[in-house]
């Protein structure tokens, strides 16, 4: 999966049923598709416009799981996989589950999607495709 297809694009943010619902401004925020999820500078490889905009953001409501999913790519893009693992960790932790729509048309979980965060950092699918290429081996 490409880091371009994991910057979520929120379309809709919805409590799973059993779980308290979300606060009317997250909902609104996510329907609207507003700067603070930094999807645009994301998919395009700014780390650095995306983290300004994601720890503001954070700094607002720092249990958006929709944010702290982005802030972690945003870390792991700028290569800083520790601060990116504590941000899916937090996501993973929100008390509120909601659903959310990737950029690949596909809705999942948020906890769903920060474990697979997770798993992406851990097999360095965040970093620039350049940064990969030295990880090749070659066959004789």
């Amino acid at each position: 999966m490409s880091v371009a297809a994991f910057a979520f694009a929120l379309l809709a943010a919805t409590p799973l049923a059993g779980t308290p619902a979300a606060p009317l401004s997250a909902s609104l925020s996510a329907q609207a598709n507003t700067p603070e999820l930094a999807v645009q500078p994301l998919a395009a490889g700014k780390a650095d416009k995306a983290l300004a905009m994601l720890e503001k953001a954070s700094a607002a409501d720092p249990h958006d799981a929709a944010v702290l999913i982005n802030l972690g790519i945003a870390y792991a893009q700028a290569g800083e996989d520790g601060k990116a693992r504590t941000a899916f960790e937090q996501a993973l932790a929100c008390h509120e589950v909601v659903e959310l729509d990737t950029a690949d048309g596909n809705a999942t979980d948020s906890r769903r999607l920060a474990r697979k965060a997770i798993k992406m950092l851990e097999r360095g699918e965040f970093r620039p495709a350049a940064a990969r290429a030295g990880q090749l081996t070659l066959r004789d």
